[in-house]
């Protein structure tokens, strides 16, 4: 017995010092050693560790949970919920939740705190990955069940529950609800305000936000972040940059604001000089600041600071997993560094569809065709799990283009149509005439983009007038070039293209009449210019 109460002590020393999953498993392999492997208070603090830390791991602790004997311990869940809700997959969040209820465990406040958040975080995601609309209304439901589950346990007049509640409503866009519990609360905090304001701004009721702006009894650095997020959806940095300006004070999210405000409106060197300044500042980045600092890496190739980047977390033994780890990856593979982005995918414990879409288009860009496909089959052996959507097919496409694999990309068109019941937008047509036109089959090109719901696009005849000089077709060249003229105003560009065509095809009346033609309609020039990188940002600490 004494040696006992000496290996439980041991163990809850060991709990209090965790930094590491090395770490942990060390002292899970104790606890198990010592037949202590039922003992739930040792088993949490293991999760907590594995679910919550910065250097933990979701899939251990995932393991670990289902392992363990709930009773009636919603600490244990709540946990589980807690760290889900704030991962790229909120819907598994939901499945606990689910499973609690099934089991009779009693739910306490932090369990629909959380519980709601994962609510709002599965319906954004849904939203931004193009999910269908019975999967949003499925997640509206479930929101409405657990306020009604809040209601019946007596939670409503939480504080904080309230504001769970005002938020879900915000991001499921039901402000109304949303202003009616607003309007019942009996104390508003500074949080219930600026959610409301955030609320309408989303919904371009500016008027709305401005009176609850005004309103405000105070204001704190959220509402004016609140008002930058405004002008960064508007796409009006030089707005945004002046509120920022005149902040009283700033914290981590104005500076993120910032950076997004960049990033999403394309001026990525902006971005990567405001995160310079956020340093210099010695302002502590945050997950957010890093996610949108890498894509701006992305988008510029800026492959040094996103290798800093990824330096850093590694020395901050960050766990490198959800966003932060999607984001990562995107940022190797557009930059092409796929030795990288492979060691980012492979580490990865749980793999959101982004992941799994930004690790095949990656491969297929830079021709990496086998390994795309093959990594795309092993994709639709977990369809358990995970499911193909439209980006998915583009990169595979895209890899059979660059293989030459017209038959399979055929097939796959089919199966995506088919199996998978994706209507195919421009992109996807896109892909399968740049495919066919690349490899000689203009009029099967020809055909797809006639049949298609998209013959009035202008990028898809561009396509197929492009192929016909490659391929020396002046008769479908002519009918691109007409089709070209009904769409848009034609460029010096196409013209010349046409030219060309006929040159190559010793047609020299033609080539005299088009390039007449030319100058007779004025056919405007698109400016040519030369880019030079001279120095790049890599001050990161």
């Amino acid at each position: 017995m004494q040696q006992l109460q000496s290996t439980s002590s041991r163990i809850t020393h060991m709990l209090q010092q965790l930094s590491s999953m090395l770490e942990l498993k060390q002292v899970q392999a104790l606890i198990t050693k010592a037949g202590l492997h039922s003992h739930v208070p040792f088993i949490a603090k293991l999760i907590a560790f594995s679910a919550l830390s910065p250097m933990g791991n979701l899939s251990h602790a995932k393991s670990l949970f289902q392992q363990t004997s709930i009773d009636n311990n919603p600490f244990l869940c709540n946990t589980m919920i807690r760290a889900f809700a704030n991962t790229s997959l909120p819907i598994q969040a939901l499945y606990i939740y689910n499973h609690m209820q099934s089991i009779n465990v009693i739910p306490d406040h932090f369990t629909f705190n959380f519980v709601l958040k994962a609510c709002s975080r599965a319906y954004k995601s849904i939203q931004e990955c193009g999910g269908k609309c019975k999967e949003g209304l499925a997640i509206v439901c479930k929101g409405s069940e657990v306020h009604c589950r809040v209601l019946k346990l007596g939670f409503h007049e939480d504080p904080s529950i309230q504001n769970s509640l005002l938020y879900m409503y915000c991001q499921f866009g039901s402000v109304p609800i949303a202003q009616h519990l607003f309007d019942q609360m009996s104390s508003r905090s500074l949080v219930s305000w600026n959610i409301m304001i955030s609320a309408y701004d989303r919904i371009n009721d500016f008027e709305s936000a401005d009176y609850l702006l005004e309103s405000m009894p105070h204001k704190n650095v959220v509402s004016w972040n609140t008002v930058i997020a405004r002008y960064s959806r508007l796409g009006n940095i030089e707005a945004a940059r002046r509120v920022f300006q005149l902040m009283p004070e700033r914290n981590a999210v104005s500076w993120n604001s910032m950076i997004a405000c960049c990033v999403s409106a394309k001026d990525y060197a902006g971005a990567l000089t405001l995160f310079s300044e956020m340093q210099d500042s010695e302002v502590k980045p945050t997950e957010v600041s890093l996610i949108s600092v890498l894509g701006a890496c992305a988008e510029t190739g800026a492959l040094e600071v996103g290798k800093k980047i990824h330096e850093y977390l590694k020395l901050c033994d960050h766990n490198i997993d959800g966003y932060l780890g999607n984001a990562l990856l995107n940022m190797y593979s557009k930059c092409g560094c796929l030795s990288s982005a492979w060691e980012i995918f492979n580490g990865m414990s749980i793999k959101s569809l982004s992941c799994w879409n930004a690790m095949i288009v990656g491969l297929a860009v830079h021709s990496y065709c086998e390994e795309a496909l093959k990594l795309f089959a092993e994709m639709e052996n977990r369809l358990g799990t995970i499911r193909p959507n439209r980006v998915t097919f583009i990169g595979v496409f895209i890899a059979c283009s660059h293989k030459g694999l017209v038959d399979k990309a055929r097939w796959y068109f089919n199966h995506m149509v088919n199996q998978y019941k994706i209507v195919p937008d421009i992109k996807h047509f896109g892909c399968m005439v740049d495919l066919l036109s690349r490899w000689g089959l203009l009029e099967d090109a020809y055909q797809m983009i006639k049949t298609s719901p998209f013959q009035n696009s202008a990028v898809l005849w561009k396509t197929l007038l492009g192929a016909c000089r490659t391929q020396g077709n002046v008769d479908l060249a002519e009918i691109s070039f007409q089709q070209l003229a009904k769409l848009q105003h034609l460029t010096d560009g196409d013209y010349v293209l046409l030219s060309n065509i006929y040159a190559e095809a010793e047609r020299w009346k033609e080539v005299e009449r088009v390039r007449s033609e030319m100058v007779v309609l004025h056919a405007p020039k698109q400016a040519g210019y030369s880019r030079i990188d001279i120095n790049e940002s890599d001050n990161f600490s």
